[in-house]
């Protein structure tokens, strides 16, 4: 059995369409999702409509929670917007009620069984959604992993594409889909083979005009929000 695993989507739906495409063309059914469908750019209504035409275990990462604490105290959206943007704001505008209810039920880590496979997904890590981990992190925090006894945990929220063993675990993190900080225009993501316990990374091209000319009109003083798009 295979099945697409994405990360860090951030409203970014023309990343989002392309990655699917290839998801359609390889037959896969069945996407795991490690959190930040929504912050940063602006569709995320669109993201989660595209994801529902397939079966989805998701999970909610940081930018779930801001998301949720902009909704529960509105006071917290001047310095989510200057830090992240707009992209939460148009969240709170264009989410439907349903959305931000399957939303709010999804926790922030989850076991998935494929037979003998055991798997955890999370977004940061398994005991923090904020936490950043790369391959050369220090080794004790690379060391805080072995405590779990897991074939797969699939980890997001750094942007950067990896794999990792960790005694009998291997740590993977696909990258992310909507805003790459490997470089832009390019969508990143996996596919598991649960039958060969098995990672194939994968890297899709994804045409960033429309999204660079939504940044410029919506948040024209964060510079980051564009540039990243186009990072060599």
């Amino acid at each position: 059995m295979r099945t697409a695993i994405l990360s860090d989507i951030h409203g970014n739906n023309y990343a989002l369409n392309e990655v699917l495409k290839e998801v359609r063309r390889e037959g896969i059914r069945e996407i795991l999702i490690l959190g930040d469908m929504v912050g940063y750019y602006y569709h995320p209504d669109k993201v989660l409509t595209a994801i529902s035409e397939y079966d989805v275990h998701a999970i909610n990462g940081n930018h779930e929670h801001l998301l949720f604490g902009l909704m529960d105290d509105p006071q917290s959206f001047y310095p989510i917007v200057k830090k992240y943007g707009s992209g939460h704001f148009s969240a709170v505008e264009k989410l439907s009620q349903e959305q931000i209810k399957w939303l709010r039920a999804l926790p922030d880590t989850r076991e998935v069984y494929y037979n003998d496979l055991s798997i955890m997904m999370s977004h940061g890590s398994p005991w923090a959604n904020d936490t950043y981990v790369y391959p050369d992190s220090n080794l004790e925090l690379l060391k805080a992993f072995d405590s779990f006894n897991y074939d797969l945990i699939l980890i997001g929220h750094s942007h950067y594409s990896f794999c990792l063993r960790r005694g009998n675990t291997l740590v993977v993190n696909p990258g992310s889909v909507g805003q790459s900080r490997q470089k832009g225009g390019k969508a990143y993501w996996a596919i598991l083979n649960s039958l060969s316990k098995s990672i194939e990374f994968r890297i899709t091209d994804y045409d960033v005009t429309e999204l660079k000319l939504e940044v410029l009109k919506n948040d024209p003083d964060l510079a980051y929000n564009y540039k990243i798009l186009e990072r060599k």
